[in-house]
C-alpha cells in the first residue's frame, strides 16, 4: 500500500523515516466503518476518552497524595483545600471512575443486544473483559486510597472474602495485606497498584483497538460489509460523530462534577479510618453493588459454605462472559433479527439493575414484605440461566427473522419509501 503524500514537509520527513502518520492515517482515516452504525457506537471512544482522563488526574493525585495510613487521609483533604484546583482534579478522577463504568457498562450490553462476542470478534469480546476485570481491580483498589471508614471497612470485607478459598485463601489475603490486618503496608500496596493498572489497561485497550480493526466493526444489523457500498471511512464521519457525543458526554460529567461531586460517594468516606469503629452499612461502590448482590445472595451449597460458594459466583458471573461466544449458537448476531432473544435480554438487562438494588440494601431487611436476600436470590438465579440454560436452548429452537442481503438494503428501501411519500405529498 502507497504512503499518503503528506503536504507538510516536516511530517513527510518523519514518516520517512518512522511511518507513525502512514498508519494513523490508515487506522483513523482511511479504515473502512460500516455505514449503519448508530449512537451506540460511540461508548468505545467515550470509554477510551475517560480512560485518558483518568490516567492524567491520576498522575496529578498522585504528586499530592501520600500512601500511608497516618497520612492520606490529611493528605486528601490537603488536595481538596490547599492544593491549586485540587478539588476540580480529585472530583473530575472521583465522578470520573462512576462515568468510566455507566460507558463501559453500555459498551459491553450493547455488544450483548448485537451480537459483537460472535465469530470471528471472539478474540475482541475476552479483551474487553479482561479490561472490565482491570478496571473493577483498579477502582477497589483506589477506593481504598482517602483512607475513610468506608475505604478502610469496604477493603476489610471485600479481602477477607479470598480467606473462603481453601488451602490458598489465607495466602492471598496476607499477601493483598501486607501483613495480618488492612493497615500501612495494605495501603502502600493498594496505591503502586492503583498507579500501575491504568497503564496495563491502556495496552491491553491497544491490542483491542488491534483485534477490532482486523474484521471490523459489528453493526446494528449484525451483517458483514459486502463491498465499498456498506462502508465509509472512518474520518470524517465517525469522528464527527465521536466528537458529538463527547461534547453531550461532558454536559453530564461536568454537572456532576460541579453541581453534585458527592452523588456517588458515601458519606462515612468523610471520616478518617477507625479500625475501632465500624460503620452501620459497608457497601461497596455502586458500580460493584450487582457483583456484591451476588456474593451474599448464594446458600450453603452441600459442602460448600455460602462463604465460598458466594466467592465462586460473583467471580464466576464475570468469567462466565469469556465463554459467551460458544454458550450462543445462533448464526445471527444482532437482537433485531430474534425477538425471543430480544425479550430474554431486556429481563437480562432488569435482573442487573435489580442485583445493583438489592446490593444497595442491607440483606435482612426486606421490600413490601419480600426479603432483599430474596429478591437477590432470584436475579442471581436468572442471571446464571440466561448464559448457561436460556442462551444455549435459543440458539437451536429460535427462529430468526430473515436477514438483509446487504448493509446498504434497508437503507436504499428507507429511501425510496421516503421519496414515494414525498411524490405523494
Amino acid at each position: 500500500m502507497a504512503a499518503p503524500a503528506f503536504s507538510n514537509p516536516i511530517v513527510r520527513w518523519i514518516d520517512h523515516r518512522l511511518p507513525i502518520f502512514s498508519f494513523m492515517h490508515h487506522e483513523m482515516h482511511e479504515y473502512p466503518t460500516p455505514k449503519n452504525l448508530n449512537y451506540f457506537w460511540n461508548f468505545g471512544s467515550l470509554a477510551g476518552f475517560m480512560l485518558i482522563t483518568m490516567i492524567v488526574t491520576g498522575i496529578v493525585l498522585a504528586m499530592h497524595y501520600t500512601p500511608h495510613a497516618s497520612l492520606a487521609f490529611q493528605s486528601v483533604e490537603r488536595i481538596m483545600r490547599d492544593v491549586n484546583y485540587g478539588w476540580l482534579v480529585r472530583y473530575l478522577h472521583m465522578n470520573g471512575a462512576s462515568f468510566f463504568f455507566i460507558v463501559t457498562y453500555i459498551h459491553i450490553f450493547r455488544g450483548l443486544y448485537y451480537g459483537s462476542y460472535k465469530t470471528p470478534r471472539e478474540l475482541l469480546w475476552m479483551l474487553g473483559v479482561v479490561i472490565l476485570l482491570l478496571m473493577m481491580a483498579t477502582a477497589f483498589m483506589g477506593y481504598v486510597l482517602p483512607w475513610g471508614q468506608m475505604s478502610f471497612w469496604g477493603a476489610t470485607v471485600i479481602t477477607n472474602f479470598f480467606t473462603a478459598i481453601p488451602i490458598v485463601g489465607d495466602a492471598i489475603t496476607t499477601w493483598l495485606w501486607g501483613g495480618y490486618s488492612v493497615d500501612n503496608a495494605t495501603l502502600n500496596r493498594f496505591f503502586s497498584l492503583h498507579y500501575l493498572l491504568p497503564f496495563v489497561i491502556l495496552a491491553v485497550v491497544g491490542v483491542h483497538v488491534m483485534a477490532l480493526h482486523r474484521h471490523g466493526s459489528n453493526n446494528p444489523l449484525g451483517i458483514d460489509m459486502k463491498g465499498p457500498q456498506d462502508s465509509i471511512s472512518f474520518h470524517p464521519y465517525y469522528t464527527v460523530k465521536d466528537y458529538f457525543g463527547i461534547a453531550v458526554f461532558l454536559l453530564f460529567y461536568a454537572g456532576f462534577v460541579f453541581f453534585a461531586p458527592n452523588f456517588f460517594g458515601e458519606p462515612d468516606n468523610y471520616i478518617a479510618a477507625n479500625p475501632l469503629s465500624t460503620p452501620p452499612h459497608i457497601v461497596p461502590e455502586w458500580y460493584f453493588l450487582p457483583f456484591y448482590a451476588i456474593l451474599r445472595a448464594v446458600p450453603d451449597l452441600w459442602i460448600i459454605d455460602a462463604k465460598l460458594a458466594g466467592v465462586i459466583a460473583m467471580f464466576g458471573s464475570i468469567i462466565l462472559l469469556f465463554f459467551l461466544p460458544w454458550l450462543d449458537h445462533s448464526p445471527v448476531r444482532s437482537a433485531r433479527f430474534r425477538p425471543a432473544y430480544r425479550f430474554f435480554f431486556w429481563v437480562l438487562v432488569l435482573a442487573c439493575l435489580v442485583l445493583g438494588w438489592v446490593g444497595a440494601n442491607s440483606p435482612d431487611a426486606s421490600f413490601h414484605g419480600v426479603p432483599f436476600l430474596w429478591i437477590g436470590r432470584i436475579a442471581t438465579s436468572y442471571y446464571f440461566l440466561h448464559f448457561l440454560v436460556i442462551l444455549p436452548i435459543l440458539g437451536y429452537v429460535e427462529k430468526p427473522k430473515p436477514l438483509p442481503l446487504s448493509i446498504s438494503e434497508p437503507v436504499l428501501k428507507r429511501t425510496a419509501y421516503g421519496a414515494k411519500t414525498m411524490e405523494k405529498a
